[in-house]
């Protein structure tokens, strides 16, 4: 299934399901459709082009899923995945499977309530580790990618989807939101008790250059990939995704790229 197909099913589930809609929003406002259809649909391609080959025979672990989406994009076209999620997310889960049952093997996935900290996962075990909107919560962050590392078998790929923590904007958002409270504790009611979590603890790629060097990783430095310039009032105005995309791209440097682009991906290995 192409990126393109699982983004019109999508918004199909979205318009019978507006318990996603706290954290999707593309059915909002028409008029930012393809501000937010571009950043997800280049997250998701870029996951895509970035999965070692082995189709069903490879082995996923989608690191807190939240909702599972990029998880049932890889099951319908049929890449088994492990995922773990917590918080509100895990009870969309059974009627997210029950909707996209008709169209792939939902069979393909295992996703449970749990936190990365508490679980049993044997060393070597996937062939790649997909982390989206996850890192910036993960504390003591060098613990966790300890773990990630032990998780993954050697040559595998652990694949980041990313804010990016330089941009000037972003920061200045997160500064009103919660100052420098970047680290927090939550108590988390079904597993009862209290986890550490990132508070939005974005960073630039310098930054997780280095902790994935601290913790035995490779970092891929060719596939870094910064994406989202372009603000919603500025996006309206392209007749699809593609223009849009190729835009953003054709205005890239240095300076942008590091400071005024809202998303980075990349790649690093064991």
């Amino acid at each position: 299934m192409t990126v393109e197909r699982f983004f019109e099913l999508f918004l199909q589930e979205l318009a019978n399901n507006r318990d996603l809609w706290r954290y999707y929003k593309f059915l909002e406002s028409p008029a930012r459709l393809h501000f937010r259809q571009a950043y997800f649909c280049q997250r998701l391609r870029y996951i895509q082009q970035h999965l070692p080959p082995g189709g069903d025979a490879t082995r996923i672990f989608d690191c807190g899923c939240g909702y599972a989406t990029t998880a049932l994009f890889l099951a319908m076209n049929g890449v088994p995945v492990r995922g773990n999620t917590l918080e509100f997310y895990y009870e969309q889960i059974p009627r997210r499977l029950a909707y996209w049952r008709q169209f792939g093997d939902v069979s393909l996935l295992d996703i449970s309530y749990e936190n990365l900290f508490d679980m049993e996962i044997e060393p070597d075990s996937f062939d790649a580790i997909i982390i989206q909107d996850t890192l910036h919560h993960l504390e003591p962050i060098n613990e966790a990618l300890g773990l990630l590392h032990k998780a993954l078998r050697p040559g595998g790929a652990l694949i980041a989807i990313e804010e990016n923590g330089h941009n000037i904007i972003q920061n200045a958002k997160l500064f009103l939101q919660r100052g420098n409270r970047r680290v927090i504790t939550i108590h988390d009611e079904k597993l009862q008790k209290d986890i550490l979590l990132g508070n939005e603890n974005i960073r630039s790629v310098a930054a997780w250059r280095a902790l994935f060097a601290q913790a035995g990783f490779r970092f891929d430095a060719e596939s870094v990939e910064y994406i989202r310039y372009l603000l919603p009032w500025q996006t309206h105005r392209f007749a699809n995704i593609e223009e849009l995309i190729a835009r953003e791209q054709a205005l890239q440097s240095r300076w942008r790229q590091e400071y005024f682009f809202f998303g980075i991906n990349f790649t690093a290995t064991k």
